[in-house]
Parts: C-alpha cells; sequence; structure tokens
C-alpha cells in the first residue's frame, strides 16, 4: 500500500458507531508509530468526509492500529522543513480536521492504547471523553501530555486551551509551560475519564458512548471541543495568576501563558490562531533551534 491509494480503516458497530482507526503513514512506517504527519492530517479529513457521507452515527471512537503509540505526535522533521506560511497552512489543515470530530453531533471517545503526546494528545481532546488502557506489570508507562516547551516551542491545536479544563488549571498551565508530560500510572485526575486493561478498551468506549446520550451538547453549544470557556473562565483565570510566578520566563512560557491569556479574554479561535502565531515565530528562536537541531540529530 502506498500513500497515494492509503486511508484510514473506518469501522461500525451494529448501533452506529464510528470507529476511525489511525494508522502509521504507508510511505514512512517508523516501525509502526502514528505520527502526525501532513499526510495523516488529510487522510483524518478524508475519513471524516467518509462518515459524514454515511449514516449520522450514534457514536465516534478515534482509536489507534499501533500497537506502539496511540499518537506519537506531530513529525517535527517535516514541521522544521517548512517555511513560515507553509506552517501556517499545515497547522491550519490539522485544526480544520480536528475540528471535524468536535463538531460530530454525537457522543465521541478517544480509545488511548499507548503514548499520546503533543498533538495526539491535542486531537484525543477534541473528543468528549478519553478512556485509555492501563500499564501491564512488566510494561513501562506510556506517557501522555503536551511536551512541546521542553523543545522551545508551544502547542498549535489548542493543547493550552483544553487542557486546563480537563485538569487542575495550575497543573496544566505549568506543565504545557516547562513541557512536562505525566507516566499512565500518574495521570492526572480529570485527563483521562477511564482506565481499563488494553484488551477491554474499545468495549469501553463502546459502552461509555452507550452510558452517555447527549453527552455532545456543551461541546457543540460552545462550537468546540471541552476547553476555556465562561463555566470555567474563574477557575482557570485563577490558575493562570497561581502559575504565572512560578514559571521561568522563557520565551516557550511566556507564549503559553499569552495563548491562554488569549483564550479567556477572546475565545477558543482568537486563542488557535496565537497559538499558531506564537509557534511560528518560538521555532526561530535560540532556544528552539538548538533543541530541535538536537532532537532531530537524535531521531
Amino acid at each position: 500500500m502506498t500513500e497515494a491509494d492509503a486511508s484510514l480503516p473506518i469501522d461500525h458497530t451494529d448501533d452506529g458507531i464510528a470507529v476511525l482507526r489511525l494508522i502509521p503513514n504507508p510511505a514512512k512506517p517508523r516501525g509502526g508509530v502514528v505520527v502526525l504527519d501532513d499526510w495523516l492530517l488529510g487522510a483524518i479529513d478524508e475519513g471524516m468526509s467518509r462518515i459524514a457521507g454515511g449514516e449520522p452515527p450514534t457514536g465516534f471512537v478515534l482509536a489507534s492500529d499501533s500497537e506502539r503509540v496511540f499518537v506519537a505526535g506531530a513529525d517535527l522533521a517535516e514541521i522544521d522543513a517548512l517555511d513560515d506560511d507553509a506552517l501556517m497552512r499545515y497547522l491550519e489543515k490539522g485544526a480544520a480536521a480536528y475540528q471535524r470530530i468536535a463538531g460530530l453531533s454525537c457522543p465521541t471517545v478517544a480509545a488511548i492504547n499507548g503514548a499520546a503526546l503533543g498533538g495526539g494528545l491535542e486531537i484525543a481532546m477534541h473528543c468528549d471523553a478519553l478512556i485509555a488502557s492501563v500499564v501491564a506489570a512488566d510494561a513501562k508507562p506510556w506517557r501522555i501530555g503536551l511536551p512541546e516547551a521542553g523543545l522551545g516551542l508551544c502547542p498549535g491545536w489548542g493543547g493550552t486551551q483544553m487542557l486546563p479544563a480537563r485538569i487542575d488549571p495550575d497543573l496544566a498551565i505549568r506543565a504545557t509551560a516547562t513541557g512536562q508530560t505525566f507516566k499512565a500510572t500518574e495521570v492526572p485526575d480529570g485527563l483521562v475519564d477511564q482506565m481499563v486493561p488494553a484488551r477491554d478498551l474499545m468495549t469501553a468506549a463502546f459502552g461509555w458512548i452507550r452510558d452517555h446520550p447527549g453527552a455532545e451538547e456543551d461541546r457543540l453549544a460552545h462550537a468546540s471541543p471541552r476547553s476555556i470557556n465562561e463555566s470555567n473562565r474563574t477557575a482557570i483565570t485563577a490558575g493562570l495568576e497561581s502559575a504565572t510566578p512560578a514559571l521561568d520566563e522563557s520565551e516557550a512560557a511566556s507564549a503559553v501563558l499569552e495563548a491562554v491569556s488569549v483564550g479567556l479574554a477572546d475565545g477558543w479561535s482568537a486563542a488557535i490562531e496565537a497559538e499558531r502565531r506564537l509557534l511560528t515565530g518560538l521555532r526561530h528562536t535560540e532556544a528552539a533551534r538548538s533543541r530541535l537541531e538536537a532532537f532531530l540529530a537524535k531521531a
């Protein structure tokens, strides 16, 4: 199978739940690891078009066919090769594909079977619920979080807006501003709705959908995934105020704080536009260049 003729598998349950399964880029299999590159962003959009063209789903599950990760994050080498205008288009392409998940008129679940990092966690958080597999006793814990600031960058697909709406805002802002990620055995309260043995992951995802009719109503009312809005603005404002003095004055941390502030003042659309602008600028900083070059040299 080549990149040109590949598409994402879609399954349906008897009661109408659609399952979109993420796969590695056939032209860049990366040892079976799912990475958000330009091909996968296009394939997600195409898969959502196929779902939209059929019977309206009663539920939606975003799953991964990788045995190693849910989604390892974005393809940093691909991103680094883009000029600023192309990077903005790339980020807009991803946001549009993700928003198609957030716009579904049914309950949605991300079935997380392993590491969910950066853009991988961002696409998961566009779903109503995150259900994840517990770590086997003899396995190394997988990680979940937004590590971008560790490379001198910031999230570009709404992470600064969604994480504080799911976990303690102070912790969310500090973690995003420093690039801290979490072990699957130490996931903060609220980030994952349910953890189950790996063999039960899809059964649990289907069960959550069937047990939560109408879970999409708040998401659709705000025209965005669960993120900063009037219901949590006071708590997230307090979290921003408490997190800010604890952070260093790095450019990445400042960008995260700015994006959160934009979300508090002007809402989802303005905030993800700010993320794109900030990320595009950050990658030219000395801190980001040195860290990115070291990271890519090891890849």
